[in-house]
Parts: structure tokens; sequence; C-alpha cells
């Protein structure tokens, strides 16, 4: 304004807060807060009320010879504090969810419609989200922004206080401003640089009290200018306290999308989203989100399969449960009583704890516990001589059971006039659009997360899941951060593998395309992608290739992630879900390990890319060019290899000298001579090789490494095959870990991924390959050892599995029933859990699943003796009791599932 001098126009900006602190003051008396939190924006309303106190009665009191310049002054006096109460309305929006008006919430949707984003507005909001969203809230947001104007004043005032010492006074100073040919002698810079200072400094001169230095006026000035600061610094405190996510939504860190020119600090401060300061205690998940409360967005239901969990008794009339499912029984019991005592006191009641209902299932037997907060667990023991074992087996028959029959069935029984009363609007006037659209909206909300045994979380890490799928309905699976655990250096290796996997693999995915591989031990699934046509049917496809058991059986979540891309589902991955599941500690378990994965990731990815011109038109995720760079990736691992031994060639002939044919025969032979091996040993006898020479392997690379470096700086070039891989791997990493710095620290095992290259490249690779045959599952398989192992030492591994800190479950009473005591009749009790879970229908629904496995070791002779007897071919043709299940279309057209043996549903109760 030309009738104020540049301090105060600075400054005066920083009044527009005055209206944000009166909203804070009225949402938390709302909310009724606590004094201390509510006397915050108080204290910011009263400093910008006594600055607009100070700035008046400076300029006002203020003696001036022309009568006609008083009028304009006192009017732009009374405009300023006016216009600066006026703008400080422009934010208004950022507090309409706290009052909970329609009105308002309506207008401020329909005003973020009509929004665009100019070029300097977007590169402004930018910067500050990745500001936020690095964590870095206060040292690269808040404190820059609260400097902004202090910084502004510096600039200006910089130079013109330099060339105020060197005048004689100020009114000789200001006479020389009307001739900027006189000052210009005075003044030694660039012509701009005088410009401004003149300007800048004829806003000051042009005002009497301040060329005289009269005391009281510069009193005023600074005062209100410094009230005005503290006021927008104190309105805006509750952004220094703000709680962001790991990876925080860009909408919900501010509230417009765009910000004001002439308040560019001050508009993007005000701008950061408010919430009330509140002490936010941790949950279990069953508490985070209990069963009955009105305000639930999200419905938990928590199931726990384990796979092969009977065993043979003898004189027994009939097969038992085995230790791992004993233990759990004991593990739940511990874990309720730790989890129910919510009372802090020392003397207190212990909880009771109520009986477990106890079902026979034609899949062996099921136990369900009511949890504290009213969520349901349930722990399915699978007998494989009645149903097919293994993992995906088990998924198969728990995404029939709770999307066929759970979720389906209720509909179906609707259109066959079977409806009840606890069905609603369903009773009376029922058509076939309206509920084919319902069962459509349940399908789309209800989330099945995959867990393994070993699996440990937190509940907010689930929500961010759940978000990310709410918020995108292309999306059908989403996945998180994986940490492996444990000790040792396998475990070293994998933490830096799992690293470096998620920063550039993962990521690149994400963003290019979509990710591959949602892993089974963390990933949230849409029940409508996995419902979809040509995904679970096709899942439920029995292995008869060779091909089939090792994309099929041998890598189950990556296939499963393969036929919902092929189907137009999204598959995303979220850094900021944290997950942490154990980790192979031994040398032979990792590598039956990776020799799963490795051949099943070939499988997917030649699958993927055989459909890659029919997959890029259906899912508009996957375009060409993300084609191209798996074609790209699929090459580089086929080349891993041959890279290692150019590598050792290389450092063989700077060492020892050698021609480059010979280096490379020597390089060659090894690795030979390994696979040569491969086909003679036995699986056992091939890993302990294998780790001897991982061993040697590991040693010469560590005197590569001063033999790199040693060649490059000889041959003055880094253009070398070693160079080349050397010097790019550790740029790579370092500058992924750069970007991670809350996961640097795992540079450290770097090193040790890097002496063991050629295991992991090479050996494994040979390995992998050659014993491809061989379908087990190679890790948690309990062999004839199983049964002598003590019953402490089972309650201790469950319990370091950390199965319940975020599942807290209800255990049995201290005296067992025994099953045939508590056996019911399972069609009856199927019809009660449905109408149980239609009386409580919230929005959001998740499953969360839980594998246990214990399967049999088929390395050993008797186990494949005993495999050999169970083959699943054989016990159709023996057993009359087996269950096969088929697929048949209802009288809705949704795939549900049947059995095919008379037999055995006649014998047991049916499931479907």
């Amino acid at each position: 304004m030309p009738h104020f001098d540049i301090i105060t126009n600075v400054m005066l900006l920083n009044s527009v807060s005055v209206l944000s602190a009166v909203f804070q003051v009225w949402a938390g008396c709302i909310a009724q807060e606590r004094k201390r939190i509510i006397a915050i924006p108080i204290m910011a309303i009263v400093l910008i009320l006594l600055g607009y106190l100070l700035f008046a009665l400076g300029f006002l009191l203020e003696k001036r010879n022309d009568p006609q310049i008083e009028t304009q002054v006192a009017i732009s006096v009374r405009t300023a504090i006016l216009g600066s109460v006026l703008v400080s309305l422009n934010w208004w929006e950022n507090y309409t969810t706290l009052f909970n008006i329609t009105f308002l919430e309506n207008m401020s949707k329909d005003i973020a419609k009509s929004r665009n984003m100019i070029v300097s507005s977007a590169l402004c909001h930018w910067f500050v989200v990745v500001a936020c969203k690095m964590h870095a809230l206060r040292s690269s947001f808040a404190v820059p922004m609260y400097l902004a104007s202090v910084a502004v004043l510096a600039v200006i005032l910089g130079p013109m206080i330099f060339i105020y010492r060197t005048s004689e006074d100020t009114t000789t100073h200001c006479e020389n401003l009307k001739d900027i040919q006189i000052f210009n002698k005075t003044f030694k810079g660039p012509e701009w640089a005088l410009k401004l200072v003149v300007d800048n400094t004829q806003t000051l001169c042009a005002r009497n009290d301040v060329q005289e230095l009269d005391k009281a006026t510069l009193a005023f000035l600074g005062s209100s200018t410094i009230n005005w600061w503290l006021g927008l610094i104190l309105s805006t405190i509750y952004i220094w306290f703000l709680r962001i996510q790991r990876i925080e939504r860009t909408q919900g860190l501010f509230v417009r999308r765009l910000y004001e020119g002439p308040f560019l600090e001050q508009s993007m401060l005000l701008n950061t989203r408010f919430e009330i300061l509140k002490i936010n205690k941790s949950k279990r998940l069953d508490k985070y989100r209990p069963k009955g409360n009105p305000s639930n967005d999200v419905g938990f239901e928590f199931h726990i399969f384990f796979d092969d969990a009977y065993k043979d008794v003898t004189d027994s009339c009939g097969r038992h449960v085995n230790e791992y499912a004993e233990t759990v029984v004991e593990v739940l019991r511990e874990v309720y009583i730790v989890f129910s005592e919510d009372d802090p006191s020392l003397f207190k009641q212990r909880p009771l704890l109520p009986s477990q209902k106890i079902i026979n299932t034609p899949y062996g037997g099921r136990l369900q516990y009511i949890l504290p907060k009213g969520n349901t667990l349930m722990v399915h023991f699978k007998d494989k001589l009645l149903i097919r074992h293994k993992k995906r087996w088990s998924q198969i028959m728990y995404l029939y059971y709770l999307l066929g029959w759970r979720l389906n069935n209720k509909y179906a029984r609707v259109w066959a006039g079977l409806g009840r009363a606890g069905l609603g609007k369903f009773d009376q006037g029922i058509d076939e659009k309206t509920l084919a659209e319902e069962l459509k909206r349940e399908k789309d909300n209800t989330y099945i997360l995959a867990l393994d045994g070993d699996t440990d979380f937190q509940p907010c890490a689930v929500m961010l899941l759940v978000d990310r799928l709410k918020q995108y309905s292309e999306v059908g699976a989403a996945c998180g951060r994986i940490h492996p655990t444990g000790s040792g250096p396998m475990v070293w290796y994998q933490k830096f593998e799992y690293a470096v996997g998620h920063w550039m693999q993962k990521t690149a995915e994400h963003v290019m395309g979509c990710v591959l591989c949602s892993p089974g031990c963390f990933s949230l699934f849409r029940a409508s992608a996995l419902m979809d046509d040509n995904v679970m049917k096709k899942y439920t496809t029995k292995a008869t290739e060779a091909g089939h058991y090792v994309q099929y059986d041998q890598g189950e979540d990556r296939w499963l992630c393969t036929l919902l891309l092929q189907q137009g589902w999204r598959v995303e991955y979220n850094a900021a879900a944290d997950a942490y599941t154990n980790a192979p500690q031994d040398f032979k378990e990792f590598y039956n390990q990776r020799r799963r994965w490795g051949p099943s990731t070939m499988a997917n990815t030649i699958d993927l890319l055989g459909s890659g011109k029919l997959t890029s038109q259906k899912n508009s995720s996957i375009s060409m060019p993300f084609i191209l760079y798996q074609i790209i990736t699929m090459m580089a691992s086929i080349l891993g290899p041959s890279t290692i031994c150019l590598m050792i060639a290389g450092s063989l002939i700077y060492i020892f000298k050698l021609e480059a044919n010979h280096a490379l025969i020597i390089a060659v032979v090894p690795p030979a001579v390994y696979l040569g091996l491969c086909f003679k040993l036995k699986s056992d006898t091939q890993i302990k090789v294998a780790g001897v020479m991982s061993i040697v392997y590991a040693l010469f690379m560590t005197a590569t490494i001063p033999t790199i470096i040693g060649q490059m700086v000889e041959e003055q070039t880094f253009v070398t095959p070693a160079g080349i891989f050397f010097i790019s791997m550790v740029l790579m990493y370092v500058s992924a870990a750069a970007l991670h710095p809350q996961e640097f620290s795992l540079v450290v095992y770097g090193l040790l991924y890097f002496l063991c290259i050629p295991s992991g490249y090479l050996l494994l690779t040979i390995y992998s390959i050659v014993n491809m045959n061989n379908v087990t599952w190679g890790t948690r398989e309990s062999g004839g050892g199983a049964a002598k192992t003590p019953l402490a030492a089972l309650q201790r591994r469950t319990l370091q599995a950390k199965l319940c800190e975020c599942l807290c479950c209800r255990a049995p009473p201290e005296e067992e029933p025994k099953q045939d005591m508590v056996a019911q009749t399972m069609a009856g009790t199927e019809m009660q859990e449905l109408d149980d879970y239609h009386d409580c229908k919230p929005q959001e629904r998740i499953y969360t699943m839980i594998h246990y496995v214990s399967f049999i070791d088929t390395e050993t002779k008797s186990g494949r003796k005993l495999q050999k007897q169970q083959s699943s071919d054989e016990l159709d043709e023996q057993d009359p009791d087996i269950l096969e299940a088929h697929l048949y279309k209802n009288g809705l057209g949704q795939e549900a599932l049947c059995f095919q043996n008379p037999t055995a549903v006649e014998r047991s109760v049916k499931l479907v």
C-alpha cells in the first residue's frame, strides 16, 4: 500500500492468520480439549489484535502538514486491517470438517472441483509436499516459512543500513534520494540493486517521524511487526506437531491445491491440514476396530489355517491334531490373558477364559474364539487325508469358503426365496438388479489380508493398504514393505537384498506399471478381483505338467498376481505399510527357498511377457515400455551368471597376469564342475558343496575388490567388465540408500551382499535349474524328528513369531473340552454365522488369513514313501471319503463350490 513503509507492508501479511486462530479456538471448545491447547491460538489472537492496535496508533498519531494526506492514511489503515481480516477467511475450508456443518462441507467440495493448478503453484505445492513426505516437516517446511518474512526484511534492510551508516545523517540521506544521480555517487553496485534500495528507502523517508528517528514511531513499528509475526507462528504451531505417515496422501496434507501469490508463506502455512493435538495410544487390531461400534469404517474377522494339522496315533480310532496345533491353543490361552488385562492396577481380577467352540468340518476341525472386543477368530485344522494340502490349496479352500459361501451364499438364498429377517430390505420387493448391485458393492468392499504365521505388523500398516484399495477401485491387490528378521550372516544378506529389492524393483514396477508379485506374507486382496473371470477359476487348476508345478505350486502368490494383471487389475506397493517376517537363518533353508522362488519368478514373467500385447490392451497400467523393461530385466537375470564369470576372469587377469582365454576357462571350470555334481548328488549334498564353494568365492571376492580398483587405476579407465559392474552396483545401492535415510544403515550389509554375489547369482542359479523337478516346499518342513520336539520349545518358537501382537486371541478354559463332547452340526452353525455376519455390515470388511505350515519332509526315504502312498491320485481312487471339489454356476451366475463324492458329503456336514 503506497502510504505504508516496506517493513509494514511485508509484516502486515502475517496478520492474515487471525480468523484461523479463532477457528482453532472454536474447534477446541467443541472438542472439549484441555485449556493449555486452546491457550496457544488465544495468544495468537491477542498478539495479532495488539499488532493492529500498535499499527493504527503508529500511523494515526504521526504529525503531518497536509490534512488530505492524513485522511488518506486513515483510510489506508482501516482498509489494511479490514482487508487482512477478510483475506483470513480464505482458509475457512481447513476447519469445515470440525464443525459438522453440511452446507460448508458441500461448498468446500464444490470449490475444490472448480480449481486448477498453474505451473508456479504446482512447483511450490510439490516442493512442500516432498518436504513433508520426507519427514522434514519442521526443518524444511515450518522453519523456512516462519523465517521467510524475516529473510525478506533482512535482504531489503541490509543494503539500506549499510548505506545509511556511510551517510552523515538521515535528513541528508533522504534528501539525496530525490536525485538518483547524486545518490549514485555514494552507491557502488548494479543498477537493479540501486533501484531496489532507492524504492525501499523512499517508503521509509516518506514518514517524517521515521526520518527524524522518533522513538515512539519506531517502537510502534517494531512492536506491531513482531506481534504479527509471533501471531502467525502461534496460529500455525500445530504444524510443528502434525502427525504424518511415512508416505502421506497429498490431499491429506493440504486442504487446497493453490496458494495466493501475495501471501506465499502465509497461504502455505494456513493451508496445511489442521488437527487437534491428542495423545494417540497404540491399539491391538481387535481393539483398533471393536465389533459393534457404529463409527467403524472397517470390520475384521481372523482365520488361521493349519495345513497338515493331523497325525496318526497308535491304538486310536481316529486321527489327532499334531504338536503344532496344540502349541497354538496354548499360545492363544497365554496371549489372551496378557491382552485382556486392561486394568493397570497391581491387584486385579484375572479375566475369565470363555469356552472355545469346536466344530467338526469336512476338512478336519475348526476352533472358534470370540475376541475381547467382539471380533471372531477361527482356527482351521486341515487333514490332508480329507482335503488337498499345501499352501495353494489352503488358499483355494478359504477363498471359496469366505467368498463363495460366506459372501455369495446369502444372496443366492435370498434369490431362491429363502430370505431371512436379518437381510432387512431384501425381504420384500427384491429384484435381480438390486440384488446384483448389492452383491457387487459388498464384493468391492470385502478384502482378504493374507499373512504368514510368523508375520508381525501394526494396525496402521493394514489401514494403509485398506486406504489404497478404498481410494482406487482398479487396484486388486496391494503389498507392503517386508522386513526380514532373525540373526546371522544369512539374515544380514537378506536384509540388504530385501531393501534394494523394495527400493528399486518394487518401486520401479509400481511407478512404471504394476507390481508383479504381492507376497503372501503380507498382502491385501480385493474380493471382487479374486472372484473375477479367469482368476480364481484358473487358480484352482491342478498341476499336471512340469511347468505347472513350477508356476502354480512353487510361487503361488506370484501366479495369483499374474492372473490379476492379465485380467486388468492393478497390483500396487505401499512402502509405508511395514511388516516383519522371519527369514531363513540356515544356508540350506535359504537355498531351498530360493530354489522355489527363482524358477517360479521366471515362469510367471515368461507367461506375462507371452501375453504382453493382450495384457497391455486389457490392463491400462501395463504399457509396452513396461513390457520392454521386464524383458530387459529378464535378460539381465539370464546374463547374471556369465557376468560373474567375466568379473572373476578379469580379476584373474590382473592378479596372475594370465591370458584372457586362460582366465576365462579357469573362471568357468568351477561352476561347470558344480553343474555336473548337481546331476549326480543328492539335494542336501549339493547344498553342502555350494556352501563350501560360497566360502571360497567370498574369499576371492575379498581380494577382487582391490584388484578391480587397481585395474581401473592402471588402465586409467573404468570401462572394463569388472569395473562397470562394480561401479554401477555401488552407485545404485548408495544412491538408493541415500533416498531412504531411515534405512541407510542397511548399507553396512552391502559388503556381505557383494561377497556373496557368486553364490547368489551363480551357484544358486545352477542349483535352482537342476532341481526344478523337486517340488517340495523346502522351508518350515518337519521330518521324522518333529514329534520328539519338546512342547516348551515349540511354544517358544511360536511365541517368537509374535502371532498375537496385533491379533488379541481368546483361549480355551483350563480344562480343554474334548472334540466329541462339543462337536456340533456345521450346517446350523454356518447359518447362524451368516445371521451374525449380516447384523453388523460396515462399509468395508477384512478377512485376515494366517498360514501355519508343517509339511512332511520328503527328502527322507520314509517321507518319500509316505508321500507316494498319500499322493492325491491314489487317494482319490482308494479312499471314498476324500472330498473332490468342483465348480458350478448358481442361479446368479456366480461360481460356487460343491463336492463330487457323495459318500464324503454324507459322512460329514456339507460345507457349501
